[in-house]
């Protein structure tokens, strides 16, 4: 047993709290190393004789990697109290893991064992419930849909006449996105995404001007307001952009601070490095990036928190809005994130708290800060499996496997699941206009766990490079749009809104990789499972599936050639032909 292999720690991912009730505890060892991993746990205060009165169950291997194993197991303390340790079996020996160490046989003295002290309901990341049976779609509000010409803003061009670059302007608004709200009804969509919607100077709007005013050319509060509640009306919830790592350059305390320079009232709301403040080439103080018409906020200064804490409750308060997506979360710091989290709950308990974190984002998903965060890790693989084929399935599985063991489950149901956004290229010509990879990808996504996000037009096969040319206006035209990926895009909605095995609420696992260029992974709870079987080749697959061999009836779930899922009476067979970049799904 290679003992300096095996890991937990008793928090974070490791040993946390699933519900009021419900301890999730993992460890993690050498591939292929043990046997077995059992739980050692009971109630610190449990003694009889003298002795400890600890009670044993079998862990389940949860995933697997090239270097790890994860074993899982699920626990419902009586007193809401825990100490524990693992029984630890290899083909050679059996030992027991404890925070004290490695031990030949149970320690006696209970100060050994791992502690989860109380399972205090305040600490519970509770997200809100809705999210996990949420479809969100990205709309960045200048090139959805134009319907009032009157809040045009200077030299805005036709629809769609010319490329996007930074700079020009189309005419996007609050009234073109109702009046193509029955589309996205249609779709199945029931969360909208809106990037920046306040005063700001670019036509991306992550410049902010005016965080309490809606920038006129999308329209007024009263357009905003009516927006959220046509919404509303349709079951769709709407989630705003905050952007509070940084300001404009026409932000009004920071003209202040260009005007009177140390003199300014506003000097410490930023991070100033020298005077006189300089915006030409180099800026001397901090900023997003190195974009100096984006100014670093000093989110410790307490007027800044304060006009951001405002900010935050104003929108949810008064309009209504369900979530909050939180822009460059990870440069922001922790105390600021925390009162964040305290003054939109107070108001609205169940608003949606979303991070842009591109990373591990442990540390902000304690349940005292972001309730999820945008998952980048989910998304990179997806497209280097799918749409690029840089990795192998085996590679692809592995990556997954540890994306879902990064997190907590719960943390997991809920996380932002995106393909791309307005700062990657779109999905369509990251596959190279390949539309049975689109198809995989979106196969992929739509049975994952978590909430997944579609970016407006991916599901007409819009295409489109780096910023700005993610950025196109909306295709309308019906001719010009792929029908067939819309059908089968909206099909999968259905299926993950319809189908508890499909959706969210049933456990995602691996079950092999067959070759360099397939997949096979289960969705499963109590009343049976799902199998998908993917081929990301060119090339036709026959695998050999006797292990899921099932001659009884059962039920195959078949691409029409319109484009929908329809299900089929099937048997799974000893030997299974995948078509190239094909599915199968199976209902058992």
């Amino acid at each position: 047993m290679l003992k300096e292999a095996v890991y937990h720690r008793p928090k974070d991912n490791f040993a946390y709290m699933y519900d009021q009730d419900t301890l999730h505890i993992l460890i993690q060892t050498k591939k292929d190393d043990l046997k077995s991993v059992s739980l050692i746990y009971g109630d610190p205060y449990d003694w009889k004789e003298e002795k400890w009165q600890a009670d044993s169950k079998p862990m389940r291997r949860s995933g697997s990697t090239d270097l790890h194993d994860y074993w899982f197991a699920e626990i419902k303390p009586p007193f809401h109290r825990l100490r524990y340790g693992f029984r630890c079996k290899s083909e050679e020996e059996v030992c027991y893991f404890t925070e004290g160490g490695f031990f030949d046989s149970m320690p006696n003295d209970i100060a050994n064992y791992f502690c989860f002290p109380y399972l205090h309901a305040v600490d519970l990341l509770s997200s809100p419930s809705w999210v996990k049976d949420t479809v969100w779609y990205q709309i960045f509000p200048e090139r959805f849909a134009n319907g009032d010409a009157a809040l045009n803003p200077p030299d805005t061009l036709a629809w769609g006449s010319a490329k996007p670059t930074p700079e020009n302007f189309f005419g996007g608004d609050f009234q073109g996105v109702i009046d193509h709200l029955d589309y996205l009804v249609e779709l199945g969509v029931n969360g909208i995404y809106f990037t920046p919607v306040f005063t700001a100077y670019s036509n991306h709007k992550y410049d902010t001007i005016d965080y309490m005013q809606i920038d006129p050319q999308f329209g007024d509060k009263k357009a905003f307001r009516r927006l959220v509640d046509a919404c509303h009306k349709r079951g769709i919830r709407v989630m705003l952009d905050a952007v509070f790592n940084h300001s404009g350059y026409y932000f009004p305390p920071f003209q202040d601070v260009l005007t009177h320079q140390e003199k300014s009232r506003y000097k410490d709301w930023f991070h100033l490095w020298e005077y006189p403040v300089t915006t030409e080439k180099y800026p001397n103080y901090d900023t997003f990036g190195f974009v100096g018409s984006m100014p670093k906020l000093n989110t410790s200064n307490p007027e800044v928190k304060n006009y951001l804490l405002q900010t935050a409750k104003y929108w949810v308060e008064e309009f209504n809005i369900d979530g909050w997506r939180l822009d460059v979360a990870n440069e922001v710091d922790h105390s600021f994130w925390r009162e964040f989290r305290q003054a939109v709950k107070s108001i609205k308990p169940d608003v949606y708290i979303l991070g842009e974190i591109w990373h591990d984002a442990m540390p902000w998903l304690r349940g005292d800060q972001f309730d999820a965060v945008m998952n980048y890790p989910f998304t990179n693989k997806a497209i280097d499996f799918f749409a690029k084929q840089e990795i192998t399935a085996p590679e692809f599985a592995e990556a997954i496997t540890k994306v879902l063991h990064m997190y907590p489950a719960n943390v997991n149901e809920t996380a932002f699941n995106l393909l791309d956004s307005h700062d990657t290229p779109r999905i369509a010509t990251l596959a190279g206009g390949n539309k049975n990879k689109i198809r995989l990808l979106y196969l992929f996504q739509l049975s994952f766990i978590g909430t997944p996000c579609l970016y407006y037009g991916d599901e007409i096969g819009m295409t489109g490079g780096h910023d700005p040319g993610c950025r196109a206006c909306m295709e309308w035209d019906e001719d010009k749009q792929d029908q067939q990926l819309l059908s089968f895009v909206h099909s999968l909605i259905g299926l993950r809104k319809n189908e508890p095995l499909f959706g969210n609420h049933a456990d995602f696992r691996f079950l092999e990789t067959p070759n360099d260029k397939c997949v096979v992974y289960e969705k499963s709870d109590k009343t049976g499972r799902l199998l998908f079987f993917l081929n990301n080749s060119s090339n036709g697959t026959l695998l050999t599936s006797s292990k899921f061999a099932n001659k009884t009836d059962s039920v195959e779930w078949c691409l029409s050639t319109a484009g929908k899922l329809e299900k089929r009476p099937a048997k799974i067979l000893d030997k299974m032909e995948l078509p190239p970049y094909g599915f199968r799904i199976f209902e058992q």
